[in-house]
């Protein structure tokens, strides 16, 4: 999954000398950082700790994937250090963390593209509109074959392949497809999204949907359906179309989130600012799109500061829309 990128290299050196943490360390730590959250997430996550232990040895990072909600679960009652999150965090598990005393601060860390697949052998699905999706995903619809979501496909059995409930890329899929409409409960889910690969894989009328970094990393396996965005026009995702927001509805940030009392430990000081220092250079190199430099130095600003809590929510708990740009201060 990591290939080299001149782009991301020279992205990371723009964040590096804004963030201020260029000079590596000399010191030599020790101790553990406890990391748990998105799938999606954890491929930079894990690269990041890759690095960070070949300059620190003697701290243990470790990265679960339990899913964006699982992650928040047990970040909430103060056991993981950091969070991966896919999505920002909702009004419930904001208010769970407070009631146990959990402060954090919120980082953005790169954009991801949640990319609808199909199988290689689907070659009628040229593009795909966010009603045609709600067809084949929701309950009341509920399409059997693809000619049941546009007549001039074939007759070929529909199988879907999801995140699990607990996974951010399957909340933030539901609120742009569902709202307050159902699944269908014939899909097979899991929080692995390696799992759903395989399976898109592995049938010809298959469909699924996760981060790009696992679509990118499998271009031989399978094929990204182009979505059809509000200006009429069909994208598929790729680094440029998901940074300048052209593939919508589909972009998103990706964020970690940090235990305020943990960042006091110097071994998880340490990692943070190596995180945000390696975000750009390492987010191409995993398959997501680095921030703007802009967004890095206000992260690092904020966790410098302490900043705790999240700016996607509002003084009423409600949520927070628009650009990361004008969102994230």
């Amino acid at each position: 999954m990591r290939g080299k990128s001149n782009t991301g290299g020279r992205l990371a050196i723009i964040a590096c000398v804004l963030i201020g943490a260029c000079t590596e360390s000399t010191e030599r730590l020790s101790g553990k950082v406890t990391i748990d959250g998105s799938s999606t997430v954890y491929p930079l996550t894990e690269a990041v700790a890759e690095e960070f232990q070949r300059e620190q040895p003697r701290v243990r990072v470790t990265v679960g994937i339990s899913g964006t909600g699982g992650g928040f679960k047990r970040f909430a009652t103060g056991e993981t250090d950091i969070s991966d999150a896919s999505r920002p965090i909702k009004p419930e598990e904001a208010q769970a963390a407070k009631k146990n005393g959990v402060a954090f601060v919120e980082l953005p860390v790169a954009y991801d593209g949640l990319s609808i697949v199909v199988n290689k052998g689907n070659d009628w699905a040229q593009d795909i509109t966010v009603e045609e999706l709600k067809a084949i995903f929701l309950e009341k619809r509920a399409a059997r074959t693809w000619r049941d979501v546009r007549s001039q496909w074939p007759q070929v059995p529909i199988k879907i392949y999801s995140p699990g409930t607990d996974s951010g890329t399957f909340d933030y899929f539901k609120e742009v497809i569902a709202g307050k409409e159902s699944f269908r409960g014939d899909m097979s889910v899991s929080e692995d999204d390696n799992v759903l690969v395989k399976g898109v894989a592995g049938e010809k009328g298959a469909i699924g949907f996760f981060g790009c970094a696992y679509y990118f990393e499998n271009l031989d396996k399978l094929r990204a359906v182009p979505v059809v965005n509000e200006q009429g026009r069909a994208v598929e995702p790729t680094p440029e179309s998901i940074q300048n927001g052209s593939y919508e509805p589909f972009s998103r940030p990706l964020l970690i989130y940090v235990n305020a009392r943990s960042a006091k430990r110097p071994e998880v000081d340490a990692f943070v600012q190596f995180y945000l220092s390696k975000a750009a250079e390492l987010a191409s190199e995993v398959g997501y799109v680095p921030l703007p430099a802009e967004i890095y130095r206000r992260a690092a600003d904020n966790y410098k500061s302490g900043r705790t809590g999240t700016q996607f929510l509002d003084h009423e708990m409600e949520k927070v829309s628009g650009p990361l740009t004008q969102v994230y201060r």
